[in-house]
């Protein structure tokens, strides 16, 4: 059964969203480099996935990411990267399942080409491996009662409120929330997602603090509660988009470059996205912006 998201793909204050990249130990490294050397990379890795017909992809069964619902990979990254590689002339995704902090060593040991899992482009993953332009972004949302009767619609009409908002242990939303002006009084931590919507419908909380994406998913089980149209929240003046791409191992840059062109089409096209994902609950808000680069995102 597909779990809920592992949020330490947005980046964690405690730092465990880098743990993926990180623990790539000297070991691992050299496995990668004796694996990649007698492998294909650049337009030869495509003409090698054309002429086999499938590409390997790694998930960790996530849902909305990705996941496995009976024998069918399905999630936002496997459902748009399918597209992609049809497009590409490569017909079949053959999954493989790892642990999320597995998933880039087990790329660069060659176990798969592509990490298919909704994977946050940070400045240490690119460290390790290369992205594909951003294939979404994850504005925040606020989960509320059913009939939002605090009229809740942003962070800032929380503060106008003076209400209480929840927030997980160690997640990003907590300095959101106090960039915003909430005062810490005001702002109760969390364990794990349905302790949120718990909170909220026991009323213990007035809003609990989460990306729009994880928010809708919640509230398919917790049909007691609603969830606010998704806004960027600021922190230091810096919009916070928490961008999320494909991952490939270095060295198949060029592979990564066809993999763009065909992306830029479907997010160009904003009712082809919409209609690829909104199935797990990607919308027009989830749209990465055009200027929206990696590399600048790489850069920190």
């Amino acid at each position: 059964m597909a779990e809920f998201p592992n949020l330490s793909r947005r980046g964690f204050l405690n730092g465990t969203a880098a743990v993926g990249g990180l623990l790539v130990v000297p070991g691992l490294l050299t496995a990668c480099s004796k694996t990649d050397s007698g492998s294909a990379t650049g337009e030869g890795a495509l003409e090698k996935l054309r002429k086999q017909g499938f590409v390997r992809v790694a998930y960790a069964n996530e849902a909305p990411y990705g996941y496995l619902e009976g024998k069918e990979l399905k999630g936002e990254a496997p459902t748009l990267h399918r597209e992609i590689f049809r497009a590409l002339g490569v017909d079949e995704l053959k999954p493989t399942l790892s642990e999320w902090d597995g998933l880039i060593p087990g790329l660069q040991a060659g176990k798969y080409d592509v990490v298919s899992a909704g994977m946050a482009i940070t400045p240490e993953r690119c460290g390790n491996a290369i992205f594909s332009e951003p294939e979404f972004i994850s504005p925040t949302a606020l989960m509320v009662q059913k009939g939002n009767p605090k009229k809740l619609t942003d962070l800032a009409s929380a503060k106008e409120a003076g209400v209480t908002v929840g927030v997980m242990s160690g997640a990003v939303e907590g300095s959101y929330a106090k960039g915003a002006g909430i005062s810490e009084d005001r702002i109760k931590t969390l364990q794990k997602p349905q302790d949120g919507a718990d909170a909220v419908k026991g009323g213990r909380i007035d809003a609990f603090l989460l990306t729009g994406i994880s928010l809708r998913w919640l509230a398919k089980t917790n049909p007691d509660t609603e969830v606010t149209e998704a806004f960027v929240p600021e922190l230091d003046g810096k919009e916070q988009f928490s961008p999320g791409g494909a991952v490939f191992r270095k060295g198949n840059e060029d592979l990564r470059d066809s993999f763009n062109r065909e992306l830029k089409k479907i997010v160009s096209d904003r009712s082809r996205y919409v209609q690829l994902l909104e199935p797990y609950g990607f919308g027009e808000t989830e749209i990465p912006p055009a200027d929206l680069r990696t590399a600048d995102l790489c850069k920190g």
